[in-house]
């Protein structure tokens, strides 16, 4: 996969990790991917999903009525 460099991506936190309990991810736009890494050790790699497997995944993960 070509990925833009990293120090070129705008890493975001999640609006929906935790406030104080270190649950924290960070999303970015890798030139048509999308990055998640965890945002206490950036360091240590990323996932990149396509944008339909992350729709997919952001699907599954919501919670059901």
């Amino acid at each position: 996969m070509n990925t833009p460099e990293l120090t070129q991506s705008t890493w975001r936190k999640s609006n929906h990790s935790g406030g104080h309990e270190g649950n924290c991810i960070e999303v970015a736009d890798l030139n048509g991917h999308i990055g998640i890494r965890d945002s206490k050790s950036p360091h240590t790699g990323h996932l990149a999903l396509s944008r339909q497997d992350f729709a997919t995944l952001l699907t599954r993960l919501t919670p059901k009525p």
